[in-house]
């Protein structure tokens, strides 16, 4: 029984946004293994408090851990890692 665990900040992902999550990564699972996963694949999804939490000594908020509109998804990463293109 495979359990998919994601940690997102609290109030950033809609209801809608957040079905979608569980929903794409059962499915990323039911595509490795087979379909016979889809019953037993549990997905949870925590939200941790704005400030609760960091990387590199500091404290993320969704303003602070958002790319800008027109970065690619990964650049949020790269700007936490301190890297760029």
């Amino acid at each position: 029984m495979p359990l998919i665990e994601v940690n997102v900040i609290k109030d950033v992902f809609t209801p809608e946004q957040k079905n979608q999550i569980i929903t794409t990564l059962t499915d990323a699972m039911v595509s490795i293994e087979g379909e016979n996963m889809r019953p037993v694949t549990w997905c949870v999804i925590r939200e941790v408090q704005s400030g609760d939490w960091g990387i590199a000594g500091n404290a993320l908020t969704p303003a602070t851990s958002a790319p800008s509109p027109q970065a690619p998804a990964s650049d949020c990463c790269r700007a936490h890692r301190g890297q760029t293109r």
